[in-house]
């Protein structure tokens, strides 16, 4: 018999992981070709003619075509920043994940609503076109006039799209190849018999093509070209379509960025023709078929049709074919335009930004699942709202798409230049493609924003609709849509960024504010946190004051991200400084960490997901002592200039079980400088060699080395925590260290005391002969009674003077509050009064008991 399935077994799958190409997507499922096509299609390019060639005419005249072409420009430098920024990392959220690791998770947010606003609005927009088009081809105008009937059928081409999407990628690039390539034919059909027609005796609007028309010069004025150019620059929004299906493209870094390039090289070749040669043949005059006729300005395309191919037979026909094409390219540009939007809300909810929900794939097609349904719905509910309300506040939303647009373009070219900041002075083409071009463009684009919103769209004469404000009186429409949908984003960021911002602030006040200035070693350290919200957790690096002027060094990393990894990690740290106070050797130190790890229960605990180095070193033989759970090991650096991997083995992670932590011991002469870090720091390919390169300059101060560290191993943002620990080893005087091995007999107390006394005053610090005197007396007293074997006296002056008493025996002393008539146990309590710490650490024959006192202050 069959058993009937879990339910969870239909249930949609999560991303797998929020990395580029880690989101489960179908990788490899488009060429060059349908990037390309996808890329063109979302641009809509005969709709964004129809719906803005006569708007250009009407405020440069017979500029037209430079206007188009001018556009194109800083087009091209953000083509070449989205370009630059996949090459490196290929994330569907493009200009959300790249904003992240540039600027950090707020702009990153910013980044992606501006994105998801613009789109929703065009989208809306584009399916009220298709529905008044379609009405319109099959001769039904008093239902393309009709409100309800066209919000109708734009809710259905938005549904019908949506289904496309959901289906797979394949099916939506298939679609695309030949819609686009039915669109451009038809285009260049109309722009080659246009121009036939004007030098083979078209109609008298019809005008030479003249050089003057390419010349900027002759715009009318600076303000006539900046209007222009603004909504010049909206027939070319789309081609970045292509880049946010990159996690479904063969060779993932390199196609997309070429297709982005190439797609705005394309439009620039068919805007330029078009606009040329519709102006060749029906002028720039207001009235009739003239480009300038207000009548017209909505749509030049479904007149020029008529006047350019005829009004009968195969004419007619191609008109038709003409307004279906319009149809075509609302159509195309309403699916491709649910692309972008749902891939961007996909790596949202991948990068934990939005909820896990729409992080969901179809175990079949996997495509985003509630992700492109939740955009198709939001589009159906904003095209509802909005002709709801008013028709002219739908109207005017297309227009305010120009301010979503200049901001998220300009958002990406100024975050490719922050991210590759530290490599710009490389080479020449860094500099360029990497710097100068992107940087130009996201100026160019900040302009543009800044002069669309507070003059050209603020006017209250502008557009359909004005909107009165308390202090700024009447204002555009236009602008109030356009800044309101991005304040909208604003007022959501503190909710969306909480969580990263909270997970940062508690890493770095877990993490050691300043590393301690001690005898054995000089050290300095680095912790950069992942740029995204997924990213930041549960590094974490310490130098902890040992017994002895030894000094303990960990580095550690709890796996996973947010604020439970975090917490995991400040609970690690903490009970490594306990442990670690214990004076436990490396590998039972780990030992206890990994019964702490898995004794934790709950949905924080960090089981079976830490991993650990932990080093001693001794300033006064050099020896270091290490073990590691899971970790990677350190790089050491000899001040011969070799650099080496250690080699100890390799462990477990912590809270696995399994066998036993094993040490390793390592000479390390003064000056040796040895690195422990994360596998955030040399995730990129050759990091470790990188790293050990870096450190063969390692008489450079440790400051330096760090920072040069990161810029070579980290130039841009980064994915993963990364923590770098640099210690430089010091070893103490042999002035500063003296040991005797005394006799196990009463009469070696007094010895005792004489060497430390005569010790003392050769070092100048003869207001410690007394306290001194009365603490060895009291430890070799009890060592000579309680152990046998000889005893060890040593004497350390450090920054501290420290005294220890060996013995081969392994029974701690206990210090406790001895009663009246107690004959003993008052020593230790005595001990304790005169010392600033005391303590008893194990080793292998026995045990060592230390103090430590505080030197008396000069003068």
């Amino acid at each position: 018999m069959k058993s009937s399935p879990r339910p969870t077994e239909f249930a949609t799958p999560l991303a797998p992981g929020p990395g580029a190409g880690e989101k489960g997507l179908r990788s490899g499922a488009l060429g060059l070709f349908s990037s390309v096509a996808i890329g063109i299609s979302s641009t809509a390019p005969a709709y964004s003619l129809a719906a803005t060639l006569g708007v250009i005419v009407a405020g440069v005249g017979l500029q037209a075509p430079i206007i188009t072409m001018l556009a194109f420009v800083p087009m091209l430098l953000i083509a070449y920043a989205y370009r630059e920024l996949n090459a490196v990392d290929a994330d569907c959220g493009t200009t959300f994940t790249w904003a992240t690791r540039a600027f950090g998770p707020r702009a990153g947010w910013m980044g992606g609503w501006g994105l998801i606003a613009a789109d929703v609005i065009v989208m809306a927009n584009l399916a009220e076109i298709a529905g008044i088009y379609g009405f319109r081809l099959v001769g039904l105008e008093s239902l393309a006039t009709s409100r309800v009937w066209t919000t109708v059928a734009g809710m259905v081409w938005i549904a019908l799209m949506t289904a496309v999407c959901y289906v797979g990628i394949e099916v939506s690039a298939a679609m695309q190849r030949w819609l686009l390539c039915l669109e451009v034919a038809v285009l260049l059909l109309l722009a080659v018999t246009a121009l036939v027609r004007v030098y083979t005796g078209g109609p008298p609007t019809a005008t030479h093509v003249s050089a003057s028309w390419f010349n900027p010069l002759n715009i009318p004025s600076p303000k006539a070209l900046t209007t222009g150019v603004l909504a010049a620059v909206f027939i070319y929004w789309g081609w970045d379509t292509a880049l946010t299906v990159n996690e479904e493209t063969a060779d993932s870094r390199h196609t997309p960025g070429r297709a982005a390039v190439l797609s705005t090289v394309l439009l620039l070749v068919i805007y330029g023709l078009v606009a040329t040669s519709a102006q060749a043949f029906a002028g720039v005059g207001t009235t009739g078929i003239g480009l300038a006729n207000p009548d017209n300005s909505g749509d030049v395309l479904s007149g020029l049709g008529g006047a350019v191919f005829g009004a009968g037979g195969l004419g007619h026909a191609l008109t038709k074919l003409l307004i279906l094409m319009v149809l075509i390219s609302a159509v195309a540009s309403t699916q491709t335009t649910i692309l972008p939007s749902a891939r961007t809300v996909f790596s949202m909810a991948a990068h934990k930004t939005v909820p896990a929900g729409f992080a969901r794939l179809h175990r079949r097609f996997l495509t985003p699942t509630w992700s492109t349904i939740g955009m198709g719905l939001v589009s159906i509910a904003f095209l509802v709202v909005l002709t709801s309300v008013s028709h002219n506040v739908l109207a005017d939303s297309i227009g305010s798409v120009g301010l979503a647009i200049a901001f998220y373009y300009g958002l990406t070219g100024f975050a490719c230049v922050w991210y590759y900041r530290r490599v710009l002075t490389r080479s020449r083409r860094d500099l360029l493609f990497k710097g100068v071009l992107p940087g130009i463009g996201g100026l160019i684009m900040l302009f543009l924003f800044c002069y669309a919103a507070f003059n050209v769209y603020a006017a209250p004469d502008y557009g359909a609709t004005s909107v009165r404000l308390p202090l700024l009186g009447r204002v555009g429409g236009v602008t109030v849509l356009g800044l309101g949908a991005l304040l909208v984003g604003v007022a959501l960021m503190p909710v969306v960024t909480r969580e990263h911002t909270a997970a940062l602030r508690l890493q770095r006040s877990l993490l050691p504010h300043r590393l301690p200035a001690l005898s054995a070693v000089e050290s300095a350290s680095r912790y950069l946190p992942a740029d995204t919200r997924s990213g930041v957790g549960g590094d974490w690096y310490d130098v902890i004051p040992l017994s002895g002027s030894r000094v303990g060094l960990v580095v550690g990393e709890v796996l996973g991200h947010g604020l439970r990894a975090a917490a995991a990690m400040g609970r690690l740290r903490v009970g490594v400084r306990v442990l670690a106070r214990l004076d436990l050797d490396p590998e039972e130190l780990l030992a206890r960490l990994d019964d702490v790890v898995r004794e934790e229960d709950g949905p924080d605990s960090p089981r079976g997901g830490v991993t650990c180095l932990y080093a001693v070193y001794d300033p006064v033989d050099g020896r270091c002592s290490l073990a590691r759970a899971g970790h990677a090991p350190p790089v050491v650096a000899d001040r011969a200039g070799g650099v080496r991997y250690a080699e100890l083995p390799a462990g477990r992670p912590l809270g696995l079980g399994g066998p036993p932590f094993q040490r390793a011991e390592l000479d390390l002469p003064a000056g040796s400088l040895i690195a422990l870090y994360t596998d955030g720091l040399v995730e990129a390919v050759d990091g470790r060699r990188g790293l050990a390169e870096t450190l063969a300059g390692f008489h450079r101060p440790l400051e330096s080395l760090c920072d040069e560290a990161l810029a070579t191993l980290l130039p841009g943002p980064v994915d993963d925590d990364a923590v770098l620990l640099l210690v430089r080893t010091r070893r103490l005087d042999a002035g500063q260290v003296t040991d005797w091995e005394l006799a196990p007999d009463p009469a070696a107390v007094a010895q005792a005391r004489r060497l430390v006394t005569g010790r003392l005053n050769e070092w100048g610090l003869a207001e410690l002969v007394f306290t001194t005197e009365l603490i060895v007396s009291e430890l070799v007293t009890n060592t000579i009674r309680y152990a046998p074997g000889p005893v060890r006296v040593r004497l350390i002056r450090d920054r501290s003077l420290i005294c220890e008493v060996s013995d081969t025996g392994h029974t701690s002393p206990h210090l406790r509050q001895a009663a009246r008539d107690d004959e003993g146990g008052r020593g230790l309590y005595i001990i304790a009064q005169l010392t600033e710490r005391w303590g008893t650490r194990y080793t292998e024959d026995g045990k060592t008991i230390w103090t430590e006192q505080a030197l008396p202050s000069e003068g």
